[in-house]
């Protein structure tokens, strides 16, 4: 098998070639390092990489399932993390100047449980200035591995990117308005916004506590659930039949959506409706207010974590960065507690509706993946993400998946389904991803010729 296909074989397809010897951890820690030293240099998916402690750690797991110590379909596996979240000697800047120094002295508790499950650790990725939305032109931007000249997403747009680059098999990422379902629709990956609460933050560098969520991003929804079992201790997949099923589609329509991308959705919903489903539009009256509520909470949040370093030392972020912190200064108390009143009222709009159908359906972004990041308070930035946000406002799982293309760029849809039916959401994504051909499609080596 060609190093290129290797790169992109399912964690369980590795698994398999680990437990019959035709593969070794080594041996594929060593080609993903190789991958990293080719491809980061176009892409600038990577703020650190591990590549000593990646070694160590394939080593090690080599040696434990040649001895019978088998710690599950993730021992060995190559995997990455944002560079927001805790790993013990190894900085964790948030791609910020602020941070450049800061060492951490024990790992986030999620990434103990993907050591335990014997994940290796190729290194940290790149994001937006505090996951803000914003690059720091000290670590610059992650670009497209389908097209470097457009963006891969913000904010875990280094994790996405070095997930379809074949950097490494999977990676964990964190989402506050969408930061790990849009990155994952512009780079034709998995992303999932777990259930809130679902995996722990300590460890993990907030956006805004209340909105934040970690969650996994690989090549398949199986992968993703590979992953985010390992952070949770729980089983994450379920196997779905879509015949039967009932999706009610909201958001697909609005203001600056291309019609391509509506072309690839409909085409995906086509699929569901062939393979037995029924699919139908459905309303969540007050939808449109959630992303004045989004900001009206998430910006004071900001606000109240950045007050001492942007008094002190303002001219280490960068401008725009600073200037979403001092925005939160100005939004008066009473606006952040009509916004979290208004959570707990749209949350029962989508349970009551998630009463009637098994999950809903939206695109995950209204276009393919631009050139650069919109403005994350601006005009294009709410738009962006006005599929995202209401899910982080609700807590409710989330997953984006590939479902085509649009100028050569990939497409994603998204699945929202109760709390606590992660792998339910999981389920139906992988479910959908098996009637979708070009959902397997990946960038391959000739782009960066």
């Amino acid at each position: 098998m060609g190093d290129l296909k290797l790169l992109y074989q399912s964690i369980p397809e590795i698994g398999a070639l680990y437990r019959s010897k035709q593969l070794s951890p080594l041996e594929l820690t060593r080609l993903c390092l190789k991958r990293i030293e080719e491809l980061d240099p176009v892409l600038n998916a990577f703020i650190t990489v591990t590549a000593e402690k990646a070694l160590l750690q394939a080593k090690q797991a080599e040696h434990e399932l040649r001895s019978g110590h088998d710690r599950g379909l993730l021992h060995g596996i190559p995997i990455a993390l944002k560079d927001l979240i805790d790993t013990a000697g190894i900085r964790t800047t948030c791609a910020s100047r602020i941070l450049k120094d800061h060492v951490a002295n024990r790992d986030a508790q999620l990434v103990q449980r993907l050591e335990v499950a014997g994940g290796v650790s190729l290194g940290k990725t790149n994001l937006s200035e505090f996951a803000m939305g914003i690059a720091h032109p000290d670590y610059g931007p992650t670009h497209n591995p389908w097209n470097p000249s457009h963006t891969s997403g913000a904010s875990s747009g280094g994790s996405a990117a070095a997930v379809a680059a074949g950097m490494c098999f999977a990676a964990v990422g964190t989402d506050t308005g969408g930061s790990i379902r849009i990155p994952a629709s512009y780079c034709g990956v998995a992303g999932l916004k777990p259930t809130y609460g679902l995996i722990n933050l300590e460890g993990v560098f907030p956006l805004a506590w209340s909105l934040d969520h970690a969650g996994p991003l690989a090549r398949s929804s199986g992968d993703a659930g590979l992953l985010l079992q390992a952070m949770t201790g729980q089983s994450q997949l379920w196997p779905t039949q879509l015949s039967g099923m009932h999706f009610g589609v909201i958001q697909r329509e609005g203001k600056g959506i291309q019609p391509e991308v509506t072309a690839q959705f409909d085409a995906a919903c086509a699929a569901l409706l062939a393979a037995g489903a029924k699919v139908e539009e459905v309303q969540i009256p007050d939808l449109g207010q959630a992303d004045t509520a989004l900001f009206g909470v998430l910006l004071p949040e900001v606000s109240a974590l950045h007050a001492r370093w942007i008094n002190n030392q303002p001219e280490d972020y960068a401008p725009l960065t600073r200037t979403q912190i001092e925005m939160g200064f100005a939004i008066p108390a009473v606006t952040y507690v009509r916004a979290q009143q208004f959570r707990r009222y749209l949350t029962r709009q989508f349970l009551s509706v998630l009463d009637k159908v098994d999950a809903l359906l939206s695109p995950t972004v209204p276009w393919a993946a631009p050139q650069e990041d919109p403005v994350f308070t601006g005009d294009e930035g709410t738009l962006e993400g006005h599929r995202t946000v209401p899910h982080n406002l609700t807590g409710l799982p989330a997953l984006s998946v590939n479902v085509g293309f649009a100028n050569n760029l990939p497409v994603g849809m998204q699945i929202i389904t109760k709390p606590h039916t992660d792998a339910f959401c999981l389920g139906i994504g992988s479910a959908l991803e098996g009637l979708l051909p070009q959902a397997q499609l990946h960038p391959g080596s000739p782009i960066f010729k």
